[in-house]
């Protein structure tokens, strides 16, 4: 079963048109960053993801970061419509500087904006999924990317709708406890769980350069494995990681993506329980906060044209740890995204 795409709806034009060259190092404009956290406290100021500033108080930008407050397509505990406010507030604990494990200062390299939330509809799935393709289409345009902070898994398939149209195919690679490759669930062709079977009917993966990353618990039927690898998909399983390491699960995952193009789709269950409670559909033996970290910032390098950290659902959390971990992990992929920008600029 498929689930019609919504005809497109033209945005706003971009500030600068698409492929327009951008302008030698030295004439750009230093990136506005984050309030100082020396000057004003880090838990005053503006709410925006690591008190960036707004897309409309620059004239440009790198990387936009935006909310999709959904929760519509949960199948288990809701509560993801609340994640983005979460994950922002929990932002402000982050010292976003300078990463010495990337050694790159992501604000200081590239600039990047909180672009808001998407005014999803509540009620009405079909609609909401389109303002997220619109609202991510409008920000992409010209090589910008983009972080997307969840609500729950389905709004990984307008963004990869978006991004396809952008970019063609890309290779996915999923950070999740679950395939997310069902048919329906209770009949509806779209939900958390569908939505990669979705965008392979679609055609918006590149064939055979996807992979998840984190899966574990038992599944519907055996049938499930045999469905998604007829979708293009490779397997490292959480346990896998006992038999792989760290290093061996990321070298297998370059090898798998190649040169193509990057959506990186992070649920924050593919952490353990224990790192991250605060999620719908919660599946023990997954990734400590470590390992999930080391793995991601092995994907250095990719070409990363678009993320989502999605299913932070803050009312299951304890001591904010969840939509810490969220926040870092959306820090983190803003600094391999700060670190091919300036490599391109620099080559």
């Amino acid at each position: 079963m498929t689930v019609p795409e919504p005809d497109p709806q033209p945005g706003p034009a971009p500030s600068a048109p698409p492929g327009t060259p951008e302008p030698p190092a030295a004439t750009r404009p230093a990136p506005v960053g984050p309030v100082e956290g020396t000057r004003v406290p880090r838990f005053a100021g503006e709410s925006t993801f690591a008190r960036l500033p707004r897309v409309d108080q620059v004239g440009d930008f790198d990387v936009a970061v935006l909310g999709a407050p959904f929760d519509a397509g949960t199948s288990f505990r809701p509560g993801a419509r609340f994640g983005p406010i979460a994950v922002r507030t929990s932002s402000r604990h982050l010292r976003p500087a300078y990463s010495p494990e990337l050694d790159v200062a992501p604000f200081r390299t590239i600039q990047v904006v909180d672009a808001g939330d998407a005014p999803v509809n509540p009620f009405v799935l079909d609609d909401a999924m389109r303002t997220v393709r619109d609202h991510a289409a409008e920000l992409i345009t010209g090589g910008r990317r983009l972080v997307t902070i969840g609500g729950d898994h389905t709004v990984a398939l307008p963004l990869l709708r978006a991004v396809a149209r952008e970019h063609g195919p890309v290779a996915l690679v999923h950070f999740d406890a679950h395939l997310d490759t069902w048919d329906t669930y209770f009949g509806a062709p779209l939900t958390h769980g569908t939505v990669f079977r979705r965008a392979f009917e679609e055609g918006l993966l590149a064939a055979d350069h996807s992979v998840h990353v984190g899966i574990r618990g038992p599944l519907y039927d055996a049938q499930d494995l045999v469905d998604d690898a007829r979708f293009g998909f490779s397997i490292i399983r959480a346990a896998d990681l006992d038999r792989l390491t760290v290093e061996g699960a990321i070298a297998q995952v370059r090898a798998r993506v190649a040169d193509v193009p990057v959506y990186l789709s992070i649920d924050i269950d593919v952490l353990d329980p224990a790192f991250a409670p605060g999620t719908g559909t919660p599946e023990i033996g997954g990734f400590s906060s470590r390992e999930l970290l080391r793995l991601l910032r092995g994907l250095d390098g990719l070409p990363i044209v678009a993320a989502d950290v999605v299913e932070v659902a803050p009312a299951y959390d304890h001591a904010e740890i969840t939509s810490l971990a969220a926040a870092t992990l959306v820090l983190d992929i803003l600094g391999l995204m700060a670190r091919t920008t300036a490599s391109t600029r620099t080559a």
